[in-house]
């Protein structure tokens, strides 16, 4: 029940939406760190009809902050919500061109 609560909360902190046919899921990774996971709602024949999973980011219960994912094993550097997109909590890496047509 207290997991419960605490990824009900994990997942209230994300500023996006989840897009078209995706929703995220919390799970307790280790004792202070809540992984976060995009899960695609469609249907594949490869995994048996189960939802697709893919690692969106981490949160620390203790700091109280996101990290971003190196891999769904890893967690990675501190970041900002606001340099988050709704796919992934990785920072975009944009020069001042990219930055102008994309952010």
């Amino acid at each position: 029940m207290k997991e419960q609560i605490l990824s009900d909360f994990v997942l209230s902190l994300i500023p996006h939406q989840p897009p078209t046919n995706y929703e995220y899921e919390a799970v307790q990774f280790k004792r202070d760190v809540i992984a976060v996971f995009l899960l695609c709602n469609r249907r594949f024949v490869y995994n048996g009809g189960a939802p697709t999973r893919t690692i969106w980011g981490f949160y620390n219960t203790k700091t109280k902050r996101f990290h971003a994912p190196i891999n769904s094993k890893t967690v990675g550097d501190v970041v900002q919500l606001t340099n988050t997109s709704p796919y992934t909590s990785m920072p975009l890496n944009l020069n001042p061109l990219e930055y102008a047509l994309y952010a």
